[in-house]
């Protein structure tokens, strides 16, 4: 009969091959010692093949130094030590065959480092790896905030125009206001809107106006920098925060949008339109009351642009200055 020893053996063996878990054991100097199916399936290199290869040889693909520390860290705290695939989306670079998550070009995996001792010593001179199919999860997790995040963008953006609603860069430029006061740097803000834009409805219709206000939104978005924030304020007035930007720095960028939409002829159903934007620039002191007189700084210098004949730009002044 067999020693019972012997079965247990035979048992553990049969267990560890036939679990829906790769595991791998690695020595001191990260060479592999046991290979069990899982990794056979997955990687198409047997045990025979796998076992006494140094495991980040036989995966380019496992950042060495990190191994070896992540070995060395466990067996010397004797500690487990885990990683998910939101700190790294695999360890090994296994394809992924689930039907559910087929468009998917690689398994995502949870990793668990496992110190292992010497039978006979007691001595940490092993670990163990256990690799966790999670690509499923993850998927979901990934689309989940993929669909918030959309959402999240179509609540705060002006449908029309593809710009930032009112809500939302308001909201920026009371965040951007607080700021300023905290910091003392410089920050700019633009309004602008098209000039005689009625009339650009009257002659051409409502639908040719959208047009114009969307070839509008195009030049603002294209001519802008990431850290600028772009709105729509409402109808054909538009808004452009400057984050860390003087005054004279912002007439820059003002004018050459400016000038951009000046050059820019608008085609609806064979209909030509030419049209023109004032400008208006105001910069956040120490002195401004509120994000909101900041807006009414900007939007007075505006009525300037268009009262000293429209097609300009104008940085606001405090009366007496």
């Amino acid at each position: 009969m067999k020693d019972k020893h012997i079965i247990k053996s035979d048992w553990l063996k049969e267990m560890l091959h036939s679990i829906n878990v790769g595991l791998v054991v690695v020595d001191l100097e990260c060479r592999i010692q046991v290979w069990n199916e899982y990794m056979e399936d997955r990687s198409g290199y047997t045990a025979e093949h796998a076992i006494d290869k140094i495991v980040y040889e036989l995966f380019p693909e496992i950042p060495e130094e990190w191994l070896k520390n992540k070995v060395s860290s466990v067996t010397t705290l004797g500690n487990q030590s885990f990683t998910s695939w939101e700190q790294n989306p695999y360890l090994f670079k296994f394809k992924n065959y689930r039907p559910i998550t087929g468009a998917v070009d690689y398994m995502y995996q949870n990793t668990t480092f496992m110190p292992m001792s010497s039978l006979i010593s007691g001595e940490l001179n092993h670990v163990g790896i256990f690799i966790y199919d999670v690509t499923d999860a993850a998927i979901s997790k990934l689309e989940l905030e993929a669909s918030n995040n959309a959402l999240k963008k179509l609540s705060r953006t002006d449908r029309l125009t593809e710009l930032n609603n009112r809500g939302y860069w308001e909201e920026c430029l009371a965040k951007e206001f607080a700021r300023v006061n905290r910091t003392e740097q410089a920050s700019s803000l633009i309004i602008f809107d098209i000039d005689h834009f009625k009339k650009v409805n009257d002659t051409y219709g409502h639908m040719a106006g959208d047009e114009v206000i969307r070839q509008t939104a195009k030049v603002l978005r294209e001519g802008i920098r990431d850290t600028d924030i772009a709105g729509r304020y409402g109808g054909e007035e538009f808004v452009l925060i400057l984050v860390d930007t003087e005054p004279d720095s912002a007439f820059i960028l003002a004018e050459r949008l400016r000038k951009k939409i000046e050059a820019l002829t608008v085609i609806y159903e064979d209909m030509e339109i030419k049209y023109t934007v004032s400008m208006g620039i105001s910069q956040a002191t120490d002195t401004t009351a509120g994000y909101m007189k900041w807006l009414e700084c900007s939007d007075s210098a505006l009525y300037i642009s268009k009262e000293s004949g429209r097609n300009q730009t104008t940085i606001y002044k405090k009366s007496g200055a």
